[in-house]
């Protein structure tokens, strides 16, 4: 006590049990001698030895001879299937007992219909001729409602009927329900029958269950209450008398746990290294069974709920009520129920009951937390030997297909596992007909996607025993075929193992070893010294203390993997059974050892394999291809790395959409997000941040589609597409998302249900979705799945690659709805914060391409672009309308005296209809004479500016020019200049002609250098307007020096005044580089003319000059050669 107050730190147990010590002390007996236990004694009148005394019996003798002498019950009522009643309800189901079940959650009673019970709609329809009826329910108020509420189960009770209640409640509540059920005068026979041990106790029938009741009533139903128990107790003194001992055993429970979190959290409070504490105090008197069994919990800050924090404000409100009813103080279990209420008021009612420690944590400040220390991952890696100095990875497919067809075949339980492989099939579907059709293309590997990460683990079982009795009849049919089987799982363990691996034996027989290979170096997966590790940054972490060991349904504590093998098979393989081959060994030995050291193992061993290189991995690979060759088989469970190491494939650059040929897009992307791990929502949250108002978001209530009705449920996805299909028809990104509140269930059971009702909302919403996207980006590894298989229905896709390293692209096969649209796999324990922006960013239509863009094509193609003067809608229209029906790119320019005219406006209507045209158009400032103009037209959101200084002497020129050349350049934009002056009018602007003057050479190389502008404007005959009457007369020999100077100096081609020049004289000019030809004079006179014919309506007016100015742009774009270019 000195100590906590020294340290300013609550000790409220310790205080009480004090106190109780003081007042021991305080009163001495006759003999001398003094105890609390004498002095409670004498205060309130209750004699412990005494009633230690009275009727002796044996509980658990009783319980032999009741189910002995017990009758059997043929049909059996069970009302909750909540984390303790679906367990308890589905033994019965394996115990051979017919059991109906109702419960309020349907996702629950579907699951338990799907195990083989039977499932009513309400209490009273369950209460219908069943022999015995079991109540598990989380309080008194439910089991009251369930049995004489709103439809009932007593009103409809036969006579004679059984009533088990296991739920924890008071003794009193017992006592009256009895007298209830007799007060119904139909011989209703009540049994007291609370249990003891947990979700997974309950669902293997091994619990400890208390029971009172009539001799009458435990014999019609001991069969029962054998098949939940492992240990039963008959305890004497009628209905309540069971429930009284459930009551001691949740004080001292509750009691022993606020214990253990005041004494951690002390320890940590006196700076002591906590799991060093545990340690010890496993071996000292302090330790309890609550002390070893829930401070591993507070160590690892997993509050995974098996037993919640409110289950002990419910039961130790017990203890207290019926403390007061017996005028019996309960002075330590009071305060122990006070720290719980504290839990559940902060929030973590649902949390493990060890979360009452974070009472303590949250009031001090103190961490009880004992992680291990997290390493340097550059002190870590430079401290293993040097690889072993041969690549043995273009070896690896001769030695693979020595003397037989051997192929590797991977069952991946999500889509993510081709994160390693190119070219390389999946199929979606596994009839024995498509595996010999795939065995008969001789491949070296092919993927079946199982998608049995989603599935229970009994469902995933039978899964794989099909596909492997399939993959045995379809080897069969093609002689000469072997193959390995590779079960490909998640780089962060989780999965169900060892049940696929079970499943796979089971079918194909016993094999030499099975070897766990989880090293993934895309994701930062690094197995050392057998421990594995998640790369976070520059640090590693163990896997067991990331957030991907507290997931809900694949949870687990151990990141060295011997002892992860141990637990996950639950101490069938000990960790001292469990092989392993090291980096060591792999680094200073080679394949030769790899072979040797498979070759000596025990038949059915499990081997595991550390990795922290490619190169390592190449070496299992080459040495476990050596021990094949010597008659030996494997089954493999590991991530993606060891697929590609094994049929040697060797990595490629990051795919964009230019590698595989994708033209402008004319729709937007989708992107779906339901992966919910913390590093998914962060790289959600920096995709929002980047991409801002451009990235249309559709959030998806989580609740709505899993928790609320059939109507609610379809409303939210009729919504959520009605947008989509908005938003993607106008070209815009989508995110598709799930909320990101994680909603879990009760149990691993439950929190799948869930999954799969958000899994199958989004793939509904996918389904109705009928614009067809530029590409398809699904984040997780269920929902990309999903989404493949049933939304878009595809039955096979070829690995093309990789969007980024660990992300793979699919491209699905013709049978799919959106055949050709590339898919994207984004798991969701890959990559960085910025990484799924990055993706978008690379994917992502531009909102409309840049001049420079098009010029640098029409440089590679040989051909020229035509930039067309336009001055309002029908001229844009006509223009864009042009382009796409020729399948052109073009520019549209405004020139000054337009802008003038038509303002922002007029530069708006250009942007968006560049933005929504389906070919590549840009818009381009115009001679630029004034400078303040340019200024603005930098900021009015135009992709390119034209600086005319040609009125200027050489020096001005390129001082104005290179003043707006480099603000352009800061913000990305093409600059164009004009060197040498062309004569003629437009737009208001004349030139004389004794003012023009050609383009010097020698002066257009110290422009270019001095400007560092991106486009020249040349003078070589050429006129603004009308030609005169003799035609123009070009200077070619001068367009063949400047031809040569520009493509020296990577700058395009520009001339201006194609109006009036011959077909001849333009392609002669493309032929010397020119790139780009001005548009105005033929397009404003045949809109000038179509003007002056009559039309009676002004929508006629302005169809008509539409019409007549798009031909004249279509006729220019034939001649300049960029039809069909787009």
């Amino acid at each position: 006590m000195d100590m906590s107050k020294s340290v300013t730190f609550p000790l409220p147990l310790l205080g009480v049990a004090y106190q109780q010590l003081v007042h021991g002390s305080s009163a001495v007996t006759g003999d001398g001698s003094a105890s609390p236990l004498k002095v409670w004694e004498a205060s309130f009148g209750v004699n412990i030895v005494d009633a230690a005394g009275e009727q002796i019996y044996d509980a658990s003798k009783l319980a032999d001879q009741l189910v002995a002498e017990s009758k059997a019950a043929k049909r059996i009522g069970f009302i909750g299937l909540g984390a303790m009643g679906f367990g308890m309800a589905s033994h019965l189901l394996k115990s051979g007992f017919c059991v109906v079940a109702y419960d309020v959650y349907k996702p629950t009673m579907a699951r338990f219909a799907d195990l083989g019970g039977s499932t009513k709609g309400s209490p009273e329809e369950i209460a219908k001729d069943v022999e015995i009826l079991i109540i598990m329910v989380a309080n008194e108020s439910q089991a009251d409602s369930v049995l004489f509420g709103n439809a009932g189960a007593v009103p409809v009770l036969s006579a004679g009927t059984s009533v088990i209640l296991s739920s924890t409640v008071s003794p009193g509540f017992v006592i009256h329900l009895n007298r209830r059920l007799e007060a119904e005068c139909r011989q209703i026979k009540l049994v007291d029958a609370p249990v003891s041990g947990g979700v997974k106790r309950a669902a293997d029938g091994t619990l400890t269950i208390m029971t009172s009741g009539t001799d009458e009533a435990l014999h019609c139903t001991g069969s029962v209450l054998s098949a939940l128990s492992e240990k039963l107790y008959v305890i004497k003194g009628g209905c309540g008398a069971a429930s009284s001992v459930k009551m001691v055993n949740q004080l001292l429970a509750g009691v022993h746990i606020a214990s253990a979190a005041e004494a951690m959290s002390f320890a940590a409070r006196l700076n002591l290294r906590t799991r060093r504490v545990f340690e010890i105090m496993q071996h000292a008197r302090g330790y309890s069974w609550m002390f070893g069994n829930r401070v591993p919990h507070m160590l690892d800050n997993d509050y995974t709920p098996y037993s919640a924090v409110d289950i002990f404000v419910k039961d130790l409100g017990i203890v207290s009520c019926e403390s007061s009813n017996s005028r019996i103080p309960v002075h330590v279990s009071s305060i122990a129920h006070q720290l719980f209420i504290s839990g559940s008021a902060s929030g973590w009612g649902r949390y493990d009951d060890a979360a009452v420690v974070k009472v303590y944590e949250t009031l001090t400040g103190v961490k009880v937390e004992g992680k291990a220390p997290m390493l340097s991952k550059e002190d870590v890696l430079q401290s293993l030997p040097s690889e072993w100095p041969e690549d043995p990875i273009d070896n690896l497919v001769p030695i693979a297909s020595h003397s037989s067809k051997k192929f590797l075949v991977v069952l991946d339980d999500d889509p993510t596992g081709t994160q390693t492989v190119h070219d390389i099939e999946v199929l979606t579907e596994w009839p024995v007909e498509a595996l010999v059709e795939q065995f008969l293309k001789l491949p070296t590997c092919f993927f079946i996607l199982t998608n049995s990460r989603s599935m229970t683990a009994d469902k995933a079982m039978l899964l794989v025993q099909t596909i492997c009795k399939n993959l045995k009849a379809a080897a069969e049919k093609v002689p000469g075929v072997s193959y390995t089987i590779v079960l490909r799982g998640d780089s962060t363990l989780r999965g169900h193992f060892p049940e696929e691996a079970d499943a796979a034996v089971s079918v194909l027989g016993e094999m030499d070893a099975w070897i766990i290979c989880p090293f993934f170096l895309q994701g930062g997966r690094y197995t050392i010294n057998d421990i594995h590790y998640v790369a976070d940054s520059d640090r590693l972490i163990p896997a067991g203390e990331t957030e991907f060991a507290k997931d809900a349904v694949f949870g687990y504590k151990s990141s060295n993997l011997r002892q992860w093998v141990e637990e996950k098979t639950k101490g069938r393989v000990l960790e001292n059974q469990v092989s392993t081959i090291s980096i060591t060994l792999l680094r200073k030995q080679g394949p030769t050892a790899v072979c040797e050291h498979l070759c000596s193992l025990e038949k059915g061993s499990v081997c595991i394999v550390n990795a922290a290189s490619d190169r390592d991995m190449a070496v299992f690979a080459s040495g476990m291809i050596q021990a094949e060759l010597k008659g030996k088989r494997f089954l493999c469970r590991t991530a993606a790395s060891f697929v590609s190491a094994r049929i040697g494939i060797k990595p490629k650059p990051p795919i964009c959409p230019n590698d595989l040929g994708l033209k402008r897009a004319l729709t937007g992307g989708l992107i779906i997000v339901g992966s919910y791990v913390p590093k998914t929502t962060k790289q959600v949250d920096e995709l929002r941040s980047q991409f801002g108002q451009s990235l249309r978001v559709i959030e998806v209530s989580v609740e709505m589609v899993s928790m609320k009705s059939m109507e609610d449920r379809d409303q939210e996805i009729r919504r959520i597409v009605e947008l989509g299909n908005a938003y993607i028809q106008s070209r815009k990104d989508t995110l598709i998302l799930t909320s990101r509140q994680l909603i879990t269930g009760k149990t691993p059971e439950e929190s799948l249900e869930i999954n799969y009702k958000v899994s199958s909302a989004l793939v509904e919403i996918v389904r109705r979705i009928d614009s067809k996207p530029h590409y398809i980006i699904a984040k997780g590894g269920i929902t990309s799945s999903d989404i493949a298989t049933k939304a878009l229905e595809a039955k096979r896709a070829k690995v093309m690659g990789q969007a980024l390293a660990g992300v793979p692209l699919w491209q699905l096969g013709p049978e799919s709805r959106f055949p050709g649209v590339p898919y994207i796999v984004f798991p969701g324990n890959v990559g960085d914060n910025s990484a799924l922006a990055k993706v978008v960013k690379s994917w992502a239509s531009p909102s409309r391409s840049s001049t420079k863009e098009i010029l640098l094509n029409a440089e590679k193609g040989g051909y020229a672009v035509g930039a067309f003067n336009v001055y309002n809608l029908e001229g844009i229209e006509a223009v864009v309308a042009a382009a796409e029906a020729e399948k052109s790119p073009a520019i549209l320019q405004i020139h000054p005296s337009a802008l003038k005219q038509g303002g922002v406006p007029l530069v708006a209507c250009c942007i968006a209809a560049a933005e929504q045209s389906s070919v590549p158009i840009s818009v381009h400032y115009d001679h630029g004479i004034s400078k303040s103009d340019l200024l603005q037209a930098l900021e009015a959101g135009f992709d390119s500016v034209m600086v005319d200084g040609s009125h200027l002497t050489l020096g001005d020129n390129i001082l104005y020019t290179k003043s707006i050349s480099s603000l352009a350049h800061a913000k990305g934009l093409l600059v164009e200049a004009e060197l040498g002056r062309l004569s003629g009018s437009e737009d208001g602007m004349t030139v004389e002609e004794y003012e023009a003057r050609f383009t010097d050479v020698a002066q257009a190389e110290e422009f270019i250098d001095e400007t560092s502008i991106d486009a020249l404007a040349v003078c070589i005959g050429n006129v603004h307007g009308k030609y005169p009457p003799s035609g123009p007369n070009l200077k070619f020999d001068l367009l063949k020096d400047l031809r040569a100077l520009t493509l020296k100096k990577g700058v395009s081609l520009v001339l201006h005044g194609a109006s009036g020049l011959s077909h001849e004289l333009v392609k002669e000019c493309i032929d010397l580089g020119v790139r780009k030809f001005n548009v105005n004079t033929e397009v404003r006179n045949s809109y000038l003319a179509s003007l002056r014919k009559p039309e009676k309506d002004l929508i006629q007016v302005m169809a008509s000059a539409k019409e007549a100015m798009k031909a004249v742009v279509a006729e220019k774009l034939r001649l300049f050669g960029s039809c069909g270019k787009a």
